[in-house]
């Protein structure tokens, strides 16, 4: 409790009172207490404006009704185009992955030779992508070809009804056509001749993949509009579907890493199996190892950003699970599959087993299960080591395995999605998926009908783009470009092409011959 001396001390109320009119009558008091009391109020009174302002801008128009489909869009579109553009980087970061793969799993005396084809490819495809490429592809036109939006001229804001900005769809695509590109030289490497990775990479990204993808990812391709009225085979009541590419980006590339293998023969001093030999060994397989894992990574762009629509989270989620559970699958199968061949446990085996379920799995992923999914990619990793073996007693060099893992892989996934599509699943859309029309394979008693869709539209891009492929690379090979000289392959393509090797402070044995692996001999 206060004391007495301190209650003696404090005013009362009339003194307090008498103490305000004594200073009312002094004018300096009186400017005083104005001036503190107008500056009071301006105080309030600016306090009050920037509540209101910030009011109107940030909350006042949050409830309105007058204009909610713009208003969804304004949102939507912005968040599909960053969405896509994340994919678009994932799947670029892929040419990572394939240049280590590809660098990893060649000899040592052409790894420069490898990093060089890669890096140009790329730059190559962009430039090819953005004056025709994508022209071909992706506008009107017919149902073999698009002929607008050459050179990206008189485009729209926005690409169909995707919703998603067009330049940011085109760097997406375009990343899926130097994954095309890159598949074709790793089963090249080795032997072809700098100018002539130049001429049939042009005519690849340029012309082959697009022109041919057009039929079935082109809004007017004849394979994507296949089985309606007025279009091609109406009776069969079924379009080809392809997701993300297991046809139109992995069976090309592998098509036309066939044509070129064939065209191109053995590197010198490959022997085959038949003929009592083997692969030639790889120089580093922690690179290839490691690059293949990468690629694994950028197919979560691949796969996943193929929706163009984060809306259509759910769809999203199961793409990504069907992509991991197959790449698991496939690649134990094929390490497994691949034992009582050698009585070992081959990493080469196991690294093209995961790639294959990945490849295979690209086209279905959005219509099957996580068991389909398993299923799917455990096949994938028996295909790719019978694949394997197949071009060994071929007697045809493809050094990183890319025919077995995105041709034949391919294949079988474009196909799986008539036997395991669920039923459950139609098409992504930017605000939401539209599953009103879901796709039914075999075991699903969908019947046949969807799996005669995959046969027509895989068979006709395979045939054609080998046929395509066949006749590109021997022209090339008539310009006496696409493959070096006896002497160039003997002294190295990376000191022969770049006049360089990849690791000037080392010294490269016999291993890096064309004899390959070399046991000297007892003195």
């Amino acid at each position: 409790m206060p004391s007495a001396r301190t209650q003696e001390a404090r005013p009362s109320f009339s003194q307090k009172l008498m103490r305000l009119s004594t200073r009312l009558r002094d004018a300096e008091w009186r400017r005083y207490g104005a001036t503190l009391l107008a500056g009071k109020v301006l105080g309030v009174t600016a306090v009050m404006a920037v509540a209101a302002v910030v009011t109107e801008l940030c909350f006042a128009k949050v409830f309105a009704a007058d204009t909610p489909a713009i208003k969804v869009a304004d949102v939507i579109s912005p968040i599909n185009t960053m969405w896509t553009l994340v994919a678009a980087f994932l799947v670029f970061g892929m040419q990572v992955g394939f240049t280590m793969l590809e660098a990893g799993f060649c000899r040592s005396r052409e790894t420069v030779n490898v990093l060089m084809e890669c890096i140009v490819d790329t730059c190559l495809c962009g430039l090819l992508f953005y004056a025709i490429g994508f022209a071909f592809m992706f506008s009107h036109g017919n149902g073999f070809i698009g002929y607008h939006w050459f050179f990206l001229k008189d485009i729209p804001t926005t690409y169909e009804s995707s919703g998603v900005s067009f330049l940011a769809f085109w760097i997406f695509q375009f990343a899926f056509a130097d994954t095309c590109s890159t598949i074709t030289s790793g089963a090249m490497i080795g032997r072809t001749g700098f100018v002539g990775d130049l001429l049939y990479s042009l005519a690849v990204s340029g012309f082959i993949y697009p022109i041919i993808g057009h039929w079935a990812w082109g809004p007017d391709g004849f394979l994507a509009t296949m089985g309606t009225a007025g279009y091609f085979l109406p009776h069969l009541g079924q379009s080809f579907h392809d997701f993300a590419g297991s046809t139109v980006v992995h069976t090309i590339g592998g098509m036309v890493a066939l044509a070129g293998s064939i065209v191109l023969g053995p590197r010198l001093g490959r022997t085959f199996k038949r003929d009592g030999g083997g692969p030639m060994l790889p120089h580093d397989l922690t690179i290839a190892a490691s690059g293949a894992l990468l690629l694994w990574f950028g197919w979560y762009g691949f796969n996943p950003g193929s929706t163009l629509s984060a809306m259509d989270f759910e769809g999203i989620g199961r793409v990504s699970a069907n992509t991991t559970l197959a790449a698991c699958a496939a690649g134990l199968s094929a390490m497994f599959m691949s034992y009582p061949m050698s009585k070992k446990w081959d990493i080469s085996f196991t690294v093209n087993g995961f790639l294959a379920g990945l490849v295979a799995i690209t086209c279905p992923c959005y219509w099957v299960s996580p068991t389909g999914s398993i299923l799917i990619g455990a096949v994938a990793g028996v295909v790719v080591v019978l694949g394997v073996e197949l071009l060994e007693y071929l007697r045809i060099d493809d050094p990183i395995g890319a025919v077995p893992v995105h041709g034949l892989c391919g294949i079988w996934g474009t196909l799986s999605l008539g036997l395991f599509a669920i039923g459950k699943y139609g098409v992504s859309g930017p605000t939401a998926p539209d599953n009103s029309a879901p796709l039914t394979g075999l075991f699903y008693g969908g019947g046949l009908t969807l799996m005669k869709a995959q046969l027509i539209g895989s068979a006709i891009i395979t045939l054609s783009t080998f046929a395509v492929a066949l006749l590109v690379m021997w022209l090339v090979n008539l310009t006496g470009t696409l493959r070096v000289s006896h002497e160039g392959e003997l002294y190295g393509l990376d000191l022969h092409e770049h006049g360089i090797t990849a690791y000037p402070e080392y010294v490269i044995t016999s291993l890096g011959s064309p004899s390959g692996l070399s046991v000297p001999s007892e003195k």
